[in-house]
């Protein structure tokens, strides 16, 4: 059974695909056993493509996005072995969500995994930046990836 690793951001069209994206990317690349999708807490944007500024900085960094946004779902705690929050409102709402301890313990921040993160572990909402706030987004979600690989890599070996 492939290990599951979803993403968690506001509206699913800015961080959270943009991470999806980059971790599908390397996971790809190493060969690894892992589903890797993305979610909003809200559901504003069911249906649409991610955001054309997100596209353009993946493009542009090389990586490729298909997406169709889509709203978090309480039933899907028992689907995910890593539900991975942007910042810290997301991991409080998924934390509300969560039906119980176990559902809880999967719940983590992104940057958890970049060890020069420090204290600041929100990745900003680009939203109403510019192209560059969302370069910025992709450089905190490439600097988190190894640490999050390991993170999967040990997973798998364990499981």
């Amino acid at each position: 059974m492939p290990y599951r690793v979803t993403f968690v951001c506001t509206g699913n069209i800015c961080r959270s695909p943009m991470a999806e994206s980059v971790l599908r990317h390397h996971v790809e690349e190493e060969g690894l056993d892992v589903e890797v999708d993305s979610s909003g807490t809200g559901g504003w944007h069911v249906g649409d493509d991610a955001d054309h500024r997100t596209i353009a900085a993946l493009r542009q960094a090389g990586y490729r996005s298909a997406h169709a946004a889509r709203q978090f779902e309480t039933a899907w705690f028992g689907h995910y072995d890593l539900i991975l929050a942007l910042d810290e409102g997301h991991l409080r709402e998924l934390r509300a969500l969560a039906p119980d301890q176990e559902a809880r313990g999967k719940i983590r921040l992104l940057r958890e995994f970049d060890p020069a993160a420090g204290d600041d572990l929100d990745v900003p909402d680009p939203y109403y930046g510019s192209p560059a706030d969302f370069e910025h987004v992709l450089e905190l979600v490439e600097a988190a990836m190894p640490g999050l690989l390991e993170e999967i890599r040990t997973a798998l070996k364990d499981g």
